[in-house]
């Protein structure tokens, strides 16, 4: 069994995995299922995941004790944290058993990602569960922006309903998410920073980004974090912090007056493929290195077809050690992305399906 250093990190004497560029595996987001009750815009517009949509099958989704064995053999090389994902993961039953299981593996910090709605009705099981940390998103508090976004019978009432019962399940810090669309929900930074200074959870802001082929994506519709961090700092001034790691995908900033922390993630106009140290393993068993990966491991079908822990770990070691994934990095240089991102736009549809013929962020997890 391996010992962990002081971040949580197993020491796994010179068995950590690394890509082509020198990036280590520290980070899997696991997506245990790929349906979700909401059809936000910019990730599963309705007319593309609608009734008709092949959504995986019960059959297909890897069980609890198949994504176990796999992070196992991946807490050897040196993976440290597991983010559960969707679809949205509380549609999935019994998520609280899968919690208990990754929370034996010593040190490993298990975080998870949900829209918020069910988050009522789950929390204290999650917390109870062991759950280190939970990230909730919210693009709108204004109800209408906020059904035009999610095309949803939910409210942001339900969503702050669930932070609140977060909270007093034990939650003492959460991670809160907007996703910024130029035209669409702009207006809504400054009132979400209203009602999350002092509130002792971290707001992030991230750049619209092309999430897939479905949701229509532009550069023209990307607020950048410099225009965020600007009206923030209009009304409340702002320290920028440094970054904690080279992995961490935020910037984050804290208000002067001791309010607290806000950040932005920069994915399209400040892209961090160079610190990225995820993977991401689908519903299905598929283990992509990017999440916009051309070509993904089937490791279902390796268990499927009884491959043991060391042929586990050989396949898995081999995808991440073959690993050049930098698609943001091109798609910045392609776009040269400015504040008010310029006329002549490379268009990036193009791109984007040459680099990866598969996926829509929905289905790899985020």
């Amino acid at each position: 069994m391996p010992l962990n250093d002081e971040n949580g990190r197993a020491h796994t004497e010179g068995r950590d995995l690394y890509d082509q560029r020198g990036r280590p595996l520290r980070e899997l987001r696991v997506s245990v299922t790929d349906r979700c009750n909401f059809r936000c815009r910019y990730c599963m517009p309705r007319e593309h995941f609608g009734a008709e949509h092949d959504f995986a099958q019960k059959s297909e989704v890897l069980t609890f004790e198949q994504v176990f064995r796999v992070v196992r053999v991946l807490r050897e090389r040196g993976l440290g944290k597991v983010r559960l994902t969707g679809g949205e993961p509380l549609l999935r039953r019994e998520l609280g058993k899968l919690v208990r299981q990754l929370k034996s593996l010593p040190g490993l910090e298990v975080a998870l990602t949900t829209n918020g709605s069910l988050l009522s009705d789950h929390a204290a099981e999650l917390h109870a569960a062991g759950l280190d940390r939970l990230t909730v998103s919210l693009d709108a508090l204004d109800e209408a922006t906020f059904h035009l976004i999610s095309d949803s019978r939910a409210t942001p009432n339900d969503v702050l309903r669930g932070i609140a019962s977060a909270e007093r399940a034990g939650f003492k810090s959460l991670k809160i998410n907007c996703v910024v669309k130029r035209g669409v929900n702009e207006n809504q930074i400054m009132p979400l920073v209203e009602h999350f200074r002092y509130s002792g959870h971290e707001l992030r802001f991230i750049e619209y980004m092309d999430a897939g082929e479905t949701n229509g994506w532009h550069t023209t519709e990307v607020v950048t974090a410099r225009e965020i961090f600007a009206a923030i700092g209009a009304k409340y001034p702002l320290i920028p912090e440094d970054s904690a790691s080279p992995s961490q995908t935020s910037q984050m900033v804290r208000y002067r007056d001791g309010a607290g922390r806000v950040g932005v993630i920069a994915s399209v106009s400040q892209p961090f493929c160079g610190g990225c140290t995820r993977a991401r393993l689908t519903a299905k068993g598929e283990l992509y290195t990017c999440l916009f990966g051309r070509r993904a491991l089937d490791v279902r079908e390796l268990i499927h077809a009884g491959a043991s822990d060391s042929e586990l770990d050989t396949a898995l070691s081999q995808s991440w050690s073959e690993r050049d994934d930098r698609y943001s990095e091109m798609r910045a240089s392609a776009n040269s992305m400015t504040p008010r991102a310029a006329s002549r736009i490379i268009p990036v549809s193009g791109l984007r399906r040459a680099l990866s013929p598969r996926s829509e962020m929905s289905y790899l997890g985020g």
